[in-house]
């Protein structure tokens, strides 16, 4: 099948040593595919392919689509490859795994495990949120746990959202995408892909000197946690800011679910990032005082 858009490689393209299926995914800055290996393993092969900078030539080459971006591109391919190389090195049962990185096209390629299911941001829209709290309980320890590793390397992820987590069978969790992913205590004008979010990013996040840090990863899976429950994003930081009309989840969702874990998401929301907890043991602490779930399904 052709390529619907022409900054995707079309299928049956060879890069390096694996073979294009089809495109699965991707953003402003990268395009993910389907791929093979050349034993036939499914793999998940993520392009560096920033839309707004670059354009593709028929041999597949990405080059700058301007000679005034030619600086940008390199320097997101730099950053690109530093991070496929910090991530390949990031290994736990509940981060994506990174098998393989390489230059190749004029530009950097991520290969990860391929690993059956599905999106939980396609799951809450089956659902139209109302997710149990055995589900929450199961999918979002794990990835807290994930984010720890993440967070002990000195790295933040700032892209945690529901079309970035992969539900693996029983609910077990995967955090994909890291294409946001920045260093500790630089504030925000030193990062050159800036990915928002709205709904999910926190304030800190979108002003130009704000400082990020655990905190605002926090406040990204509390929006999450919320999302599942409610169906819909939570309103945008900005507006939250101006005039907060965002209910509490503690009054707003009290009929499903335990008083713990509604003011867990309540703490990690705080539009202040002061407020919030400062680190993920903080909320994995709050978290362990939800009561179990025995016999209750996740989902």
């Amino acid at each position: 099948m052709p390529s619907k858009n022409a900054h995707e490689l079309p299928r049956g393209t060879r890069v390096d040593g694996y073979t294009i299926e089809r495109t699965i995914g991707g953003g402003g800055f990268s395009v993910v595919y389907l791929a093979r290996d050349d034993a036939g393993e499914p793999v998940v092969l993520k392009e560096y392919m920033p839309a707004k900078l670059a354009a593709r030539t028929e041999n597949h080459t990405v080059i700058a689509s301007n000679p005034n971006y030619e600086d940008r591109l390199a320097q997101g391919r730099r950053l690109f490859f530093q991070e496929a190389s910090t991530l390949a090195k990031l290994k736990h049962p509940n981060i994506v795994n990174v098998i393989n990185f390489f230059r190749a096209n004029g530009t950097v390629y991520m290969v990860m495990d391929y690993e059956e299911g599905h999106n939980l941001q396609a799951y809450i829209q089956r659902h139209r949120g109302k997710l149990s709290e055995a589900f929450i309980m199961t999918v979002f320890p794990a990835l807290l746990e994930g984010l720890q590793v993440i967070h002990s390397q000195g790295l933040l992820h700032l892209d945690v959202k529901p079309g970035n987590i992969h539900l693996r069978a029983g609910a077990n969790p995967l955090l994909l995408d890291f294409g946001a992913v920045h260093e500790m205590m630089h504030t925000r004008q030193f990062q050159p892909n800036q990915v928002v979010t709205p709904g999910f990013s926190p304030i800190e996040q979108l002003d130009p000197g704000g400082y990020v840090g655990p905190w605002t990863d926090i406040y990204a899976l509390g929006a999450t946690i919320r999302t599942c429950m409610a169906g819909t994003p939570p309103p945008p930081s900005t507006k939250r800011r101006e005039k907060d009309t965002m209910r509490p989840a503690a009054s707003a969702f009290r009929k499903r679910y335990s008083a713990p874990l509604l003011e867990a998401v309540d703490w990690a929301m705080e539009v202040d990032p002061l407020l919030r907890p400062q680190n993920v043991d903080e909320l994995l602490a709050a978290l362990r005082k939800v009561p179990e779930t025995k016999g209750k399904k996740a989902g």
